[in-house]
């Protein structure tokens, strides 16, 4: 592991080609996300983890996916979750909470048994952003509830569930993508509540998390820091490892998200430089994923405990 760099990067298609095999070889990053573009069946999916993980001879090496249901499902061409989106579990949550646990566990195992039939061990999950009205859409019925305290639970039962089916979890947008006014893939938001509101409410629902790993917002908070976007402002993953308490691994946001002004060489040095442990790069292009790999580091001690601790969780 100590050969790795701090980066993920996607790929092009439903298999490795020979220049994204020595890519990976070369540069040796920390992961590889899949998305639905490198998703067509089990078989497929099967022969590309494996492929993947032959490079590194390690049987544990991180593959994730974002694999919420809903909308942002990326194993569509297998199996159909288009229906339980964040919003219809929070809303069996309210109705009846004895209900909502059976069902969400039952949805919980189900993914995560596709995830270990493929060989992914992380989903990007869950999305703890809070359901805002009049807000962008990006993440609308992706969010369990407007309550925090309820965000919070859920996200709880959701992080305990999938680590007991060996599955690693990201918490997302930390720390709160849900005021947003504008979707960060396009333009960068910009929010203007007062800390006091922020750690009361958006803030609160990322508090005490035991995920191994959480993802920044490419989002600006002008009452922290004016100019810097989450995954680029030292005073913002301060504010997330001192007020919310997150321990472990902080993955950026993609980095070729339109949110991000600068080039993607200085936006790769920005991300650790204020406090990132990994960079991610999402999509699939090889001179992009360059860029990325040359600009950043080795994996640190940090990064190796916290990753060996996620390994323990594999069986």
């Amino acid at each position: 592991m100590n050969n790795r760099r701090s980066f993920i990067v996607g790929i092009k298609s439903k298999k490795l080609s020979k220049k994204e095999k020595f890519f990976l070889i070369k540069y040796k990053p920390w992961g590889v996300i899949l998305f639905s573009r490198n998703i067509k069946n089990i078989k497929q999916t099967c022969k590309l983890t494996y492929e993947i993980r032959k490079i590194f001879k390690d049987k544990k090496y991180p593959i994730l996916i974002d694999q919420e249901g809903g909308r942002v499902s990326r194993l569509r061409d297998i199996i159909s979750f288009d229906n339980f989106t964040s919003e219809f579990f929070g809303k069996k949550f309210l109705k009846d909470k004895y209900k909502f646990k059976i069902i969400y566990k039952l949805f919980i195992d189900k993914t995560s048994y596709f995830l270990n039939e493929l060989g992914i061990n992380i989903n990007t999950v869950p999305v703890l952003d809070l359901r805002v009205k009049g807000s962008n859409n990006v993440i609308g019925d992706r969010s369990f509830s407007k309550n925090p305290n309820i965000v919070s639970t859920i996200g709880d039962f959701c992080i305990k569930n999938y680590h007991d089916n060996s599955i690693g979890t990201v918490i997302k947008h930390i720390p709160g993508h849900g005021l947003s006014k504008v979707d960060s893939h396009k333009f960068t938001p910009v929010i203007t509540k007062s800390k006091k509101y922020l750690i009361k409410n958006d803030f609160k629902a990322f508090k005490n998390k035991k995920a191994f790993f959480a993802m920044t917002g490419h989002l600006i908070f002008k009452a922290f820091d004016k100019k810097n976007t989450v995954t680029h402002s030292k005073k913002m993953i301060e504010v997330i490892r001192k007020k919310i308490g997150f321990k472990n691994i902080l993955i950026s946001d993609d980095l070729s998200m339109k949110s991000l002004k600068n080039d993607l060489g200085i936006n790769t040095v920005k991300a650790y430089k204020a406090g990132c442990n990994i960079a991610l790069h999402c999509n699939g292009n090889l001179k992009q994923m360059e860029i990325v790999a040359k600009n950043s580091p080795l994996l640190d001690n940090f990064i190796i405990k916290k990753t060996s601790q996620f390994y323990k969780i594999l069986g």
